[in-house]
This record gives structure tokens, sequence and C-alpha cells, in this order.
């Protein structure tokens, strides 16, 4: 019986093109090879694989940081002198140092190495890293890439392998392919700050940039994907992220609403359109406790917590149809039921109780969560330089069989040009001295 052969895993999946000596006319195959030497010291999910950062600010580097966390050797190429703009994102700044907390929260676990991109020697280490690395991820404005003979048409004639993922305003093609973009625009363009603030207020920016958060995300699913069809057809691909289409989807029942039923959404402030209640009430310490009801029997146990059992009887209120008919009557009500009593004896009250219910914290009282604590959600990291111990907040995934943690704090710009250089690429410090002294590297 012959010797079973197992399918590699996306981390041990570098594609070699290699020629065979005995096929006279010259056709070659695809073999798969570990990326690393050593898989099995590594319970990282994505152990030896290698990623090329060429992001910035947010969705891209969010991106990267995920893969980062699962144990992929992510190295992030930097423009000399300056790097990433979110380096520049402050105050505040970390303490004791120049590092900005914006910075700090989308760039662990990356090794940052700082090569002249204009330069064509700074294009040929592009190149020699993507013939060792399995994915490229890149933010760049559109076009701007194809400027220096880095964009998938060219790096895919010398890494046929490469996952290549471009994270654009709008995607490469359609009338604003060519525009910058930014989380807020996007936003604005996708329907998200139309919908957000006040019912009868102006439209709001939401507090974080969920957006670019959210591609990010769709980015590091894609590539993973892409990865699993790599270990079956031995074969990279292009990836296109785009800003706006994630806000679009993002509109989920929002955007279901007008495609099937034409209503145009509102602002609801702290409520919901179609689910009645579901929102925050005021208590009389003046905290707001937010309380969802999904169901008619979710609805009857809050009554029962509240001791109203009676509007859990009123014909107005025994469907969630009926209470989004007669939300103005029923949230008066619960608004002076949830009056009568602190933040704290409400929660000591709905304890146990079958539907979900939260306060509405502020980031203080966020870390301060007993139940925060105890997962251990928070990570502390050490400066390179100043030995200053900051803190981040870890990967909110875990796995039984495997590791997604907190290995690397950001890195200092260029920090580790000449390690990947001479580590990854085996260039000789000649080679290292030759280009920096014509500022191609830093």
């Amino acid at each position: 019986m012959s010797e079973q052969v197992r399918a590699p895993t996306p981390a041990e999946a570098t594609l070699t093109q290699v020629e065979s000596e005995d096929d006279h006319n010259q056709q070659s195959y695809y073999k798969y090879v570990s990326s690393c030497d050593s898989l099995e010291e590594d319970l990282s999910p994505l152990a030896g694989l290698k990623v090329i950062d060429l992001t910035r600010i947010v969705a891209g580097p969010y991106c990267t940081m995920i893969l980062g966390d699962l144990g992929a050797e992510v190295i992030k190429v930097e423009v000399p002198g300056t790097g990433d703009e979110a380096r520049k994102w402050g105050p505040p700044f970390v303490k004791d140092s120049k590092d900005t907390c914006y910075f700090a929260a989308l760039n662990r676990n990356k090794k940052s190495i700082c090569v002249n991109l204009k330069a064509k020697k700074g294009q040929e280490i592009v190149y020699d890293l993507a013939r060792k690395c399995d994915v490229l991820v890149e933010n760049y404005v559109p076009g701007k890439l194809r400027q220096f003979l880095l964009d998938y048409e060219n790096v895919q004639t010398v890494a046929p392998h490469l996952v290549y993922c471009s994270l654009t305003g709008f995607g490469p093609k359609g009338p604003y392919s060519k525009r910058p973009g930014y989380d807020v625009i996007a936003a604005s363009m996708g329907g998200l700050l139309n919908i957000t603030g006040p019912k009868d207020g102006e439209p709001c920016k939401v507090g974080v940039a969920v957006t670019d958060i959210a591609t990010g995300l769709y980015a590091h699913g894609a590539i993973m994907a892409a990865l699993l069809q790599r270990a079956r057809t031995g074969r990279g691909q292009k990836i296109d992220c785009n800003l706006l289409s994630t806000q679009i989807a993002c509109l989920i029942n929002v955007g279901s609403n007008y495609l099937n039923a034409g209503l145009e959404a509102r602002r609801w402030g702290l409520a919901h359109e179609s689910i009645v209640p579901y929102e925050s009430f005021l208590t009389s310490d003046d905290r707001l406790l937010t309380v969802g009801t999904g169901s008619d029997k979710q609805f009857v146990s809050l009554c029962q917590k509240l001791e109203l059992m009676p509007l859990s009887e009123d014909e107005r209120f025994t469907s969630n149809q009926c209470r989004v008919e007669n939300r103005a009557i029923l949230i008066g009500l619960l608004r002076n039921r949830f009056k009568e009593k602190t933040l704290c004896d409400w929660l000591d009250i709905l304890e146990g109780a079958p539907f979900p219910y939260g306060p509405v914290n502020n980031i203080a009282q966020v870390f301060a969560d007993p139940h925060v604590q105890e997962i251990g959600l928070v990570k502390q990291m050490q400066h390179p330089t100043t030995g200053t111990i900051y803190k981040v907040v870890g990967p909110p995934v875990d796995f039984s069989e495997g590791v997604n943690a907190v290995r690397l704090p950001p890195p200092i710009l260029g920090e580790h040009t000449e390690q990947v250089l001479t580590q990854l690429l085996g260039y000789s410090q000649d080679k290292i001295h030759s280009l920096k002294a014509s500022h191609v590297i830093q």
C-alpha cells in the first residue's frame, strides 16, 4: 500500500516551481514545500506564513495585525524617514516615547523595514521578498504601485504563488476607482453616518473607524480563503477589498429594508428600528442601561423582572409587531420604571435574566469591568528601546489547539531592516551598506 499523502496546510504551502529534469519539453510542475524549518515548534495556526505588509493607517494594518497574531511573520515595508502616517497621529503618545497610541493599537507582531519603493533597487527588494513570502497586502492609492512596477500584474510574474490583497477606497472599477478613500468618506457615502445619531439630530460619525476595521476583517478572511485555495491549485491570486463595498455590505437589515420594502432608513438614537424594547434607559443615578428583548418570551421575562406583568398581557404589547406599532407608549412606561432605581440596583435585579442587558460604559469602565479583567484581554508589552511597559487589547479569539497571541511590540521605524535583508533574503553586509549609502533602505 502506498503511503498516504497529506494535503499541506496554508502555512506549509509556499509554492516553489520545480523544473523536471526528465521533461524534454521543459514543462514545469508545482510542488509544495514548508516555508519554515519547524512548524511543529509553533502551535500558531499561521506559523511559517510570511506576509509583505505594504499598508498604512487602519484597514490594512488591522488585517495584517490579525495575521501576525495568528503566527504569520509580518514584514511591514515603510517609507524611509516617515513610515506609516499613523506614527504621527498623536497625541496621545505611549508613555516615555514618541510612539502614538494610534500606531501601537494596530501594529504589534510586525517587523519594520524601510525601503524606498521609488528606487529600482528598492523595487528589487520587494520582488525578492515576494519570492520568499506567501501574502502581500497593500492599500496604496490606486495606480501608485503600478508606477513602481509593484502592482499584481508585475509581481505575479516572479511570484505566481503569492496571494496579493489590495485594500482601496472604492475598488478597481467604476467611476470612483481612482479616488483615495478614508473610513469616514466611505461611512458617509455608504449610509452609515446618515443612520447614526439622535433621532431628531444631525448625522454622526461613529466613535471608531468601524468601516476600516470591517474592511480589514473582510481582507483577513479573504486571504485565508485564498491560501486554502492555493493549497489545492498551487496558484496565488489577486484579492480586491474596498471600503465602500464593505460599508454597504454592513448595512445588512437596513439595506434589505430599502431593497425589498422600499423603506428609507432614519436615525434612531439609542433605539432599534425593528425590535422593541431594544434600547438604553436612564436610571435614577443618571446611568444608562441597555436592554434588548429579541423575542416575545424575552419580553415577558423583562416584565417579570420589572414587576410589570400586566404589560406582557396587554394586547398592544403581546407581539414584537404590536410593540413596534405602540413603541412610544411602551417605552414611556419602561423609562418611568427604570428611573425608579440606580444602575447597581437594576444590575442586581436583572442578574440571571434570559435576555441580554448591560450598562453603557465609558472606556475606563470598560477596562475596569471584572469580566474583561478575568478573561485577560488586555496584554502588556515592553517598548523595544525605552523599556516602557505599555498595554494593548489582545486578540479576541481563542483556539483550543492553537496560539493567537501578542508576541512582538509595535516596531520602531526600520528596526528590522538589516535582520530581514540578511536572514530572510541572504543579503551580504556589503550589499546592505551599499543600499544604505544610496538611500534605498534605512
